[in-house]
C-alpha cells in the first residue's frame, strides 16, 4: 500500500459510485461512460491494495475499506466546491446574495429593493429569506443581516442602527387607547420573536418602563414580527413593533408610536460578510445603501424616549 494520494479522478469516481451506489448513475453524473469510471476505481483499489467495493449481480456495496473512505472523501469534494464557488464570487461584480430573517425581508427589504435596483441595474440580487444562522464560508451566500447577540467572529460587522421596541397600532385604535394606562383594557398583540432577548423587551418590560406593574397575559401571539405587525396593520390591537419592522410604516402613517416611550435591547441590527469582502463593489453599494435608507428615517426614533431594557 503506497501512503501518497492517488489520483484526484480516481477519487472523483468512487466518491460519486459511493453516493449512488451504482456505477452506472455514477457515470453519468461524471459525464463518462461506465466502463471507465470501472476503470478508474479498479486503479484506486489496486493503488489502497484492497477492494473497495462489493460487485454483486445487478448491484455493488462497500467493502470495510470503502465504509471508512467514503464520508471523507465526499465532505473534501463538498469543501473543494464550497471554495471554488466561493473563489469565484470574488471575481463576479454582477450578483449580491443576500440573507435576512423574513420578517426583515418583509418589511424592510421588499418594500425598498425597487430603489436599489434602480439605481445599481447591473447588480442581480438574490435574497434568502430564513432564521438559519448562514455559515458565509461554506454557504453561497455574500451579505448576512442579522439580528440579535450573535458572534460574527472573522468577519467584518457593522451595527446598522440602534434597535429599539414601542407599541404600535393604526391612528383609529390609537384614538380609542391614548394613553398607557388605556392599554390596559386594550386588545394586546404579543410578539413571540421577542422573547429571545435579554433583558426582556416584552409587554411586562415596556410596562415598567412607563412606570407600571402590568403583566398582560390575553391577546393573540405570533412567532413572527412581520406577522404581529400586519395584525395590527390590520386593527387587530397594538403590538410591541421592531424599529427596523415598523418605521417606514410610521412614517407613511399607516401605524403609530403614540405612547413615547421605547425600549433599546442589546441586540443589534447588523451587516455581516467575511472579511475582506466588504471592499467588493456590489457589497460595499449594497452596505452603502442600507445606511443612507436607514438614515432617511431616524426622524421617527428622534420623537421617542429610548429607555435600556437593562435599566429596568
Amino acid at each position: 500500500m503506497v501512503h501518497r494520494l492517488p489520483p484526484l479522478t480516481a477519487l472523483r469516481a468512487f466518491d460519486a459510485a459511493a453516493r449512488h451506489m451504482s456505477f452506472s448513475n455514477a457515470a453519468n453524473e461524471l459525464n463518462v461512460t461506465t466502463s471507465a469510471l470501472s476503470f478508474q476505481i479498479k486503479t484506486l483499489e489496486e493503488h489502497l491494495g484492497q477492494p473497495l467495493f462489493h460487485r454483486h449481480n445487478r448491484a455493488v456495496s462497500l467493502t470495510e475499506a470503502g465504509r471508512i473512505l467514503a464520508p471523507g472523501l465526499k465532505d473534501a469534494f463538498a469543501t473543494m466546491l464550497t471554495s471554488w464557488r466561493a473563489a469565484c464570487r470574488v471575481q463576479s461584480n454582477s450578483t449580491l446574495s443576500v440573507t435576512a430573517g423574513p420578517s426583515f425581508t418583509a418589511k424592510w427589504l421588499a418594500p425598498r429593493i425597487y430603489q436599489f435596483a434602480q439605481t445599481h441595474s447591473e447588480i442581480d440580487l438574490r435574497f434568502y429569506a430564513t432564521l438559519r444562522v448562514i455559515d458565509l464560508r461554506r454557504d453561497d451566500i455574500d451579505v448576512a443581516i442579522r439580528y440579535g447577540h450573535g458572534d460574527d467572529e472573522d468577519c467584518f460587522s457593522k451595527v446598522l442602527a440602534t434597535e429599539w421596541v414601542t407599541p404600535v397600532t393604526t391612528p383609529e385604535v390609537a384614538e380609542r387607547f391614548p394613553t398607557p394606562e388605556s392599554l390596559q383594557q386594550a386588545p394586546l398583540i404579543f410578539d413571540q420573536s421577542l422573547d429571545i432577548l435579554d433583558p426582556p423587551c416584552d409587554w411586562p418590560a415596556w410596562f415598567r418602563a412607563v412606570g407600571m406593574d402590568f403583566q398582560p397575559e390575553h391577546g393573540p401571539r405570533f412567532s413572527q414580527a412581520d406577522h404581529a405587525v400586519d395584525a395590527a396593520l390590520a386593527g387587530v390591537g397594538i403590538t410591541l413593533g421592531r424599529r427596523a419592522l415598523v418605521v417606514k410604516d410610521i412614517s407613511e402613517g399607516r401605524l403609530v408610536a403614540p405612547y413615547g416611550v421605547a425600549l433599546t435591547p442589546r441586540a443589534h441590527l447588523r451587516f455581516v460578510c467575511l472579511e475582506g469582502a466588504q471592499d467588493r463593489p456590489q457589497v460595499k453599494a449594497f452596505l452603502t445603501w442600507m445606511l443612507q435608507e436607514i438614515d432617511k428615517l431616524t426622524h421617527v426614533s428622534s420623537k421617542l424616549k429610548i429607555v435600556d431594557a437593562g435599566s429596568l
